[in-house]
């Protein structure tokens, strides 16, 4: 009986590919994926962009030709990008990063599908909600 491995995968290369906006990551299990700087800026595991719980995720727009600028190692488990909008507050954890390699392609369309709800355009200027920002209700 063979024992199956509870640790996600985890990376042996990764690669920045700033002219078409890609970062490369291959990673133990022989998978490689090529994911788009755009899908990791509009699904970053921030809390500005997932909220602080269910139902308060922000709808990313105009994030298309964000470029990376940055990328940060964090411990063994992570990597923190700042992108080309000045965002760097998400940690993407080899597992994330596995999952967005993975599933892009689900996840783009998903992205597509909820602007389209929203009535807004992919390339429209992200929308301030009012003047101060931060997470405060006041």
């Amino acid at each position: 009986m063979t024992q199956q491995s509870t640790e996600p995968p985890a990376p042996q290369a990764i690669t920045v590919h700033e002219r078409s906006r890609v970062l490369e990551v291959a990673f133990d299990d022989g998978a490689t994926f090529r994911i788009p700087f755009e899908l990791m800026r509009v699904y970053s595991p921030s809390a500005e962009v997932q909220g602080h719980g269910p139902g308060q995720e922000v709808l990313q727009t105009g994030k298309r030709d964000v470029a990376l600028l940055q990328l940060e190692p964090v411990g063994h488990y992570a990597l923190r990008p700042t992108f080309s909008d000045g965002h760097d507050s998400g940690l993407f954890t080899w597992e994330y990063l596995y999952e967005l390699g993975r599933d892009q392609q689900q996840l783009m369309r998903e992205y597509e599908r909820r602007l389209a709800e929203a009535g807004l355009e992919r390339d429209a200027p992200m929308q301030r909600k009012g003047a101060g920002g931060g997470c405060s209700a006041h």
